[in-house]
């Protein structure tokens, strides 16, 4: 219930989820919940505690970033830049690691030192030509740092990139099982669920489907 509601209204998402936690707070899942509403609404010190007790529970890493960004919310930049290092970023999934560069770069541009911030997003995954899931943030905060430096041209187009990479994923949608969509007979969509953004085109038309009703793999 409260992932149904979270984005549409976080304050009753976040009461479902405490109301869960009282009878299952035990259970990784409810915290990681209470967390992440408590989030949502602003209440960074609750969301960090849940944070702790998920992790505590569950032995994962992968809410590190929230971490960072609560640590941030409750004005611990110093704290927040800790806790980002405490762990081997290697051994995080890839979209973890891209949500926690953006934290850490957050983190850095609370210190006032937006060199390092920039720094920061300086990862293999920050590919202009290819857009993933977590593509536009990571486009939108370099552009950001960008701005904060006076560097105003190139922030634009980081800032025009992450606008094609979400609208190129928002058109993905929903066919990235057809393996391939197809624009003016470009291969859109990789073997690793990427968008080619290089060209500035978005997918607006799904590949045709063979006989026996599969798309066409043309990669």
């Amino acid at each position: 219930m409260a992932s149904r509601l979270i984005e549409e209204d976080p304050q009753l998402a976040h009461q479902h989820a405490l109301a869960a936690s009282r009878s299952a707070g035990r259970v990784a899942i409810v915290r990681e919940t209470v967390a992440i509403t408590a989030y949502a609404i602003g209440d960074f010190a609750l969301a960090l505690r849940e944070l702790r007790t998920h992790r505590r529970i569950s032995g994962s890493d992968e809410q590190l970033p929230l971490i960072v960004d609560s640590e941030r919310g409750v004005g611990r930049p110093d704290r927040a830049l800790e806790e980002g290092r405490s762990v081997d970023r290697s051994t995080l999934p890839t979209a973890v690691r891209a949500q926690l560069a953006i934290a850490m770069s957050g983190a850095r541009l609370d210190l006032g030192d937006p060199e390092r911030a920039l720094q920061e997003l300086e990862i293999p995954e920050a590919d202009p030509d290819r857009a993933f899931e977590w593509s536009p943030a990571l486009f939108a905060a370099r552009a950001a740092v960008l701005e904060e430096l006076g560097r105003d041209d190139e922030a634009a187009e980081w800032f025009r990139r992450a606008d094609i990479a979400a609208d190129a994923l928002d058109a993905a949608a929903g066919v990235a099982d057809r393996e391939v969509i197809v624009v003016e007979e470009i291969d859109l969509i990789d073997e690793d669920g990427g968008v080619d953004v290089a060209s500035g085109v978005v997918p607006v038309e799904e590949a045709d489907e063979d006989e026996d009703g599969n798309g066409d793999e043309t990669r």
